[in-house]
């Protein structure tokens, strides 16, 4: 993948300097803009890695849900909510991971309306390999030591709770 031309300046930064001379001062944006622009270059490098095992990020991250559970199967409901993404994005993801032969798909037999969907060995396999170029990337983060992923987690951690992603203990 070939990276785009450098600047000479930091675009947000300039964008922030004209925000606060046009608006006022709003470190919120410049923060916001910040975020958005790592999640483009995290979810570009994350889905190049992944890519030569036909997946993408979103279809790993729910391989590596279905390897954590102690059945290696979930309710596609529960693979909604614990990938906090709307249902149709599930069907779509777990349904190309079947045609890959990574996922294998039934009915519930505890849920008459519900399916199961389950990590085929291949899937896991694949579950694997990708983990382990991942992992050899640093997931996009080798810029940070792990102190720093630990007070990146932590900052947006508030953010998550507020959002209703899950129960402050």
């Amino acid at each position: 993948m070939s990276k785009p031309l450098s600047l000479s300046f930091d675009p947000i930064a300039r964008a922030d300097e004209h925000w606060k001379q046009r608006w006022g001062n709003a470190p919120a944006m410049a923060a916001l803009t910040s975020i958005m622009r790592a999640q483009q270059i995290l979810l570009a490098e994350l889905d190049a890695v992944v890519k030569p095992y036909g997946l993408t990020f979103a279809r790993y991250e729910a391989l590596v849900l279905l390897t954590f559970s102690k059945a290696g199967e979930l309710p596609m409901s529960k693979i909604g909510e614990r990938l906090m993404v709307h249902p149709t994005s599930v069907t779509n993801t777990v349904d190309r991971l079947v045609r890959s032969g990574y996922v294998d798909k039934r009915p519930n037999p505890n849920d008459g309306r519900g399916t199961l969907a389950s990590i085929t060995d291949k899937g896991r396999e694949v579950c694997e390999a990708a983990t382990r170029d991942l992992m050899a990337m640093e997931f996009g983060l080798g810029a940070y030591d792990a102190e720093e992923c630990g007070e990146i987690f932590a900052m947006l951690r508030p953010l998550r709770i507020a959002a209703g992603d899950f129960e402050a203990e």
